[in-house]
């Protein structure tokens, strides 16, 4: 009975050492995953700029129209929830 009394304060004190461990290992590095942000539809002329006062929706000879872009973690893909 004595050894049953043994065992388990030694798995309890080890179970208490790995979440103390785990918790100082999740606050001492940072996650380093970067979300790119999306971007909406935007529009550009032929120098590359975005005309002063433009909608979404280009309106105007000479202009391009681009897509809106969702974001993105680094593995090219979107978050849940980002879409």
């Amino acid at each position: 009975m004595n050894t049953h009394k043994v065992t388990f304060a030694a798995v309890a004190a080890m179970a208490a050492a790995l979440s103390v461990a785990m918790i100082v290992s999740s606050v001492a590095a940072p996650v380093q995953a970067k979300i790119t942000p999306a971007e909406p539809a935007s529009c550009e002329n032929p120098s590359g700029s975005q005309p002063p006062g433009q909608q979404p929706n280009c309106q105007g000879e000479g202009l391009t129209q681009n897509p809106p872009t969702p974001a993105t973690n680094p593995a090219g893909h979107a978050p849940p929830g980002q879409q």
